[in-house]
């Protein structure tokens, strides 16, 4: 038995039936498609008639407006970049407006919240200023004895 080769067999589960478009073409769609299909197809062809309907209503109506432009273009134009410029400043003064009010208003709640935690930061302020005055007084006392003790040791040498 030490002589022979191992032999390893492969048995599938699953014969091979031809892929995925085999395992698709037996199932065919669900029933949540076909009615998905029945209830879009009119919904999508009358919003496309629609639009049809709108693209032709427009180039009919330029067709006959374009000689009106033609002729009272000289009117028209001037008109027209008077127009634009109005509601140009119209909508900028209100964006400005806008962000004013909301700059105020950021202002404001800044200052509030900023009133309502100055107490609390105060007392901490004065806090760590009473340990730093601490720490430092305490540093002075251990310097001054460390001088005092090496100015006492160089007395006795």
């Amino acid at each position: 038995m030490a002589d022979r080769p191992h032999q390893l067999q492969l048995h599938p589960q699953h014969p091979y039936d031809g892929g995925i478009r085999s395992h698709y073409q037996q199932r065919g769609p669900s029933a949540t498609k076909v009615l998905a299909i029945l209830v879009l197809l009119p919904v999508g062809g009358t919003l496309l008639a629609l639009a049809g309907l709108t693209f032709i209503g427009s180039v009919i109506g330029l067709a006959v407006t374009t000689p009106l432009f033609i002729v009272f273009s000289p009117v028209l134009v001037p008109a027209a970049i008077v127009i634009g410029l109005a509601i140009t400043g119209f909508l900028s003064s209100g964006a400005f407006g806008l962000t004013g009010l909301s700059s105020l208003n950021w202002l404001l709640d800044y200052l509030r919240q900023a009133s309502r935690e100055l107490p609390y930061e105060m007392d901490q302020a004065k806090r760590r200023m009473q340990d730093v005055a601490g720490y430092v007084g305490q540093k002075t006392k251990d310097v001054g004895q460390e001088i005092q003790t090496k100015a006492q040791e160089g007395r006795r040498t």
